[in-house]
């Protein structure tokens, strides 16, 4: 259980960071980083769900993704180093990835099919919405960059997670946008 007695500690005033097994990282570490850009995707959806009052199902599935995130920016914190830890780390598992991809598929049934690219504009929800998939699509690509690092390890369930996050959030913005009958279509040239 997580308890916050005190929320300033100071020892943060060096530029380091404590990771959950504790050793500290550089704040601008490519680890931190990382799951700093998870907990803004998170924030994002936050943000989105003050528009989704009259979207109760989507509404459901976003506060499953905010708890999700802070699982995933648990996993990130606490890297895989091979060696045995006191206790069993929060991990992202396959069941996760699993409900997220029937959500993409729930919404999707409905979808007007698309002819075009989708603006990330519309209803408040749906410009939230698209904000919150371009952050995670930030967080992917640092998620990635940091699976590639030699001595650091990301899983695999967290990195088809974050990818399919951002197919959620897509799906999700345009189910927001009166089934995508009230998206706004890019066209190409349009201003030349």
């Amino acid at each position: 259980m997580v308890k916050l007695n005190k929320i300033y500690t100071k020892t943060g005033d060096d530029g380091t960071t404590a990771l959950v097994s504790g050793p500290r990282r550089q704040k601008h570490d490519l680890r931190v980083e990382a799951y700093g850009t998870i907990d803004e995707t998170n924030s994002a959806i936050g943000i989105v769900r003050l528009h989704t009052a009259d979207l109760p199902e989507l509404d459901r599935m976003l506060m499953l993704i905010q708890n999700d995130l802070f699982d995933l920016g648990a996993d990130l914190a606490t890297p895989d180093t091979g060696k045995p830890l006191d206790y069993e780390p929060l991990r992202i598992v396959a069941a996760q990835v699993t409900r997220l991809e029937g959500d993409i598929d729930t919404l999707n049934a409905d979808l007007e099919p698309l002819k075009s690219f989708v603006l990330p504009a519309g209803s408040p929800a749906a410009a939230h919405l698209h904000l919150a998939r371009t952050i995670s699509r930030r967080a992917e690509r640092l998620m990635v960059a940091l699976s590639r690092t030699e001595g650091e390890i990301v899983g695999a369930e967290a990195l088809k997670y974050v990818n399919r996050l951002s197919d959620f959030l897509f799906v999700a913005a345009r189910h927001a946008n009166d089934q995508g009958r009230a998206d706004v279509l890019w066209v190409p040239g349009k201003n030349r």
